[in-house]
């Protein structure tokens, strides 16, 4: 993954490998900056960072490209102020890699690049903060950045390279891990965080250190925050794996104190609308940094309305700063509940899975008292509703319903929150007519009156009621179910589908309450009888860690088609799927099929780098797994039993120390129906 990423050339030169290579060259590591003379520096306990800072970086959008300049910078502070995304509480404007000279000056101080600064920073600093905005800027605590082109880091020159940050009006300060030459990571970040307190100016501190030496058990007195994983990339895997991974955190963060999962990427185009709109919910429900990396001067109206939804904003910077945890997760339906400064809750449904799910948890199980009924308010559809106490919904694929639960003495005066959702297999083969449920149910404690239900496909497609679509009234807690059948025409290629489920109802006091939920189905042929290769077989669907899973090649690296002949321990395949973990291939089997082999392990491509683990499921149950394998094991032969199942699920894992240049094959991967 990293390996991969823009900054292909980062040279993370760390620990005991570093220092040996070092002294075989007959060098010694950098000796860290001494401290001026004068007083020990103070612990943290600054009033920074009460709340996790919300601001813009522009590394995910331009990486080291020549649009990153002054006008970029000014242009961002302006759209804050015109947008009003300073007014919803952004303010830090910060610069990332490549704003210097590669060398510094003959008195060791840091040159701005001239074409990309031609006024140099303070200027640039001063006219952010003309606009009532902060500016940041970014180094490596090391000997140099992470970009190929070398700019110098700040290792040894902590104490000058503050000063300079100060002078210039730096409000806030990345400091990176790359080529830190084996120093200790706390010794190197705590000496930063010396030399930008003795400047006297109040900066934020962002240790860019990657998580790898678990820096939220230790840098809670040394910085405001702490990245917690490697770098994230604009697509749903990588957004997807690193949420997993800072989930866990929770007991670590809290005001001046944040675990940061990185920046955002709403809006670079990687991911769906609705894909975004959960990265949003997820970050601000993980009390995470809110940090825009996508150039707002070429923004949609979607990605503003996305980051300028100041009740999601409201949740991650509630001033309790208390990081959401995890009230449950089976079967990739996610309950995230954080507790909030007015006593509220608010609550995170969100869905990992390729397909509409049914997610559902309690206002007891969120930690809300015993209530006659609570206000649930939608923070996405900006509307409240009353509930009994279950506070659930049917959330489309990758997304997310995001609610704020509180026991209210008005609850009546909301209408009753209704869930509407879909039973059946979401899998239709076309011709063949195929049947489904629609379910709207009341959640409310007072009654839903004239309800309806309706479904409706896409153009050409049959899709017939065959049962009563309307009820009088629905009390607390009963069904309308109604039944369809739905039919794909007979020439309908396979691939996704969008159903459109619409319910109508009034609450008692005569309000008009119209939903319509976005359902996927999909279109799909069965497997052909004999032995195929998977690596020629359709998929439902395919999410990797890192650019797109491949067909009879290796991941090589983030375009589709850039793989290379798939190769284990020096054997050559012709046929199968390249993959980087964590990934997930699903196939249809439609019950036909008996017998998965395949030989596994990880591609030669990444030479000794890379651990990974290979499962196989069918209809939600494990029926083969590998336990963890390196480069250095042959490749290990695999054989699942999937007799009877219609879904057969390819998952690699990263074998629990994170995915970097974790590429897995599933070479001459064979389907027996």
């Amino acid at each position: 993954m990293r390996h991969l990423h823009p900054r292909t050339t980062r040279r993370r030169v760390v620990g005991a490998f570093a220092a040996g290579l070092l002294c075989a060259a007959g060098l010694a590591a950098p000796a860290l900056a001494a401290p001026p003379a004068g007083p020990a520096a103070p612990t943290l306990g600054d009033g920074l960072a009460l709340t996790p800072p919300m601001g813009f970086n522009n590394w995910n959008s331009t990486h080291c490209r020549a649009d990153f300049n002054e006008s970029m910078i000014k242009g961002i502070a302006d759209i804050f102020v015109e947008k009003g995304l300073k007014d919803a509480g952004y303010q830090y404007v910060n610069l990332d890699d490549c704003w210097a000279l590669p060398n510094r000056d003959a008195n060791g101080r840091l040159v701005p690049d001239p074409v990309r600064f031609p006024n140099g920073i303070k200027a640039v600093a001063d006219y952010v903060h003309s606009k009532g905005l902060k500016l940041g800027i970014y180094t490596s605590a090391g000997t140099k950045t992470c970009n190929s082109a070398g700019f110098p880091g700040a290792l040894g020159h902590e104490y000058s390279d503050a000063q300079q940050f100060a002078d210039w009006g730096v409000d806030y300060l990345k400091y990176d891990n790359c080529n830190n030459q084996g120093v200790d990571a706390k010794l190197r970040y705590t000496t930063m965080r010396d030399a930008l307190r003795a400047t006297g100016r109040p900066i934020v501190y962002s240790i860019c250190e990657w998580g790898q030496n678990k820096p939220w058990e230790w840098a809670a007195d040394v910085g405001h925050l702490w990245r917690t994983t490697g770098d994230i990339s604009d697509n749903w895997g990588s957004m997807l794996g690193i949420l997993k991974k800072n989930l866990p955190l929770a007991p670590y963060a809290g005001p001046g104190h944040w675990n940061d999962p990185d920046m955002l990427e709403v809006g670079n185009g990687g991911m769906t609308d609705t894909e975004y709109r959960t990265h949003f919910s997820m970050w601000s429900i993980m009390s995470a940094p809110l940090l825009i990396g996508s150039d707002l001067r070429k923004a949609t109206p979607a990605t503003f309305d996305i980051l300028d939804n100041k009740e999601v904003v409201a949740v991650d910077q509630d001033p309790l700063g208390k990081q959401g945890t995890v009230v449950s997760s089976e079967g990739g339906r996610w309950v995230v509940a954080k507790e909030m400064k007015d006593g509220s809750r608010t609550v995170a449904l969100f869905n990992e899975s390729d397909s509409a799910q049914h997610i559902a948890t309690t206002a007891a199980a969120v930690g809300l008292p015993e209530a006659p009924a609570y206000t649930l308010r939608d923070l996405w559809q900006h509307r409240g509703y009353n509930t009994a106490g279950t506070i659930s919904a049917t959330v489309p694929a990758h997304g997310t319903v995001l609610v704020r639960v509180f026991a209210d003495r008005a609850w009546a005066l909301h209408p009753p929150a209704v869930e509407t959702g879909l039973d059946g297999s979401p899998l239709i083969e076309a011709g063949t007519p195929a049947a489904l449920t629609t379910v709207v149910t009341d959640l409310g404690r007072t009654p839903a009156l004239l309800v309806s239900a309706g479904l409706t496909g896409p153009d050409g497609w049959t899709v017939r009621a065959t049962s009563p679509a309307h009820a009088l009234v629905l009390p607390t807690g009963r069904s309308l179910r109604t039944k369809w059948s739905v039919t794909a025409p007979p020439e309908t290629p396979t691939g996704s589908y969008a159903l459109t489920l619409r319910a109508s109802y009034r609450s008692p006091t005569g309000a008009r309450v119209d939903s319509a939920v976005p359902l996927t189905v999909s279109v799909v042929v069965p497997p052909p009888a004999g032995t195929s290769s998977l690596g020629d077989l359709p998929w439902l669907s395919a999410t990797n860690g890192y650019g797109p899973v491949e067909r009879n090649t290796s991941n090589g690296e983030s375009k589709a088609g850039d793989g290379h002949p798939i190769t284990l321990g020096g054997v050559v395949y012709a046929k199968g799927l390249g993959v980087h973990a964590d990934s997930d291939v699903e196939f249809y089997t439609g019950t036909a099929c008996t017998t998965l082999t395949a030989d596994v392990g990880v591609d030669d491509e990444k030479g000794a780098k890379g651990t990974v683990a290979f499962e196989v499921w069918a209809d939600g149950t494990k029926v083969a797994s590998t336990g963890v394998l390196t480069n250095a094991m042959p490749a290990q032969p695999l054989t699942a039993d999937v007799t009877g199942a219609q879904v057969v699920r390819l998952v690699v894992t990263d074998g629990g120390d994170g995915n970097d240049s974790d590429h897995a094959d599933w070479a001459d991967a064979r389907l027996t129906c």
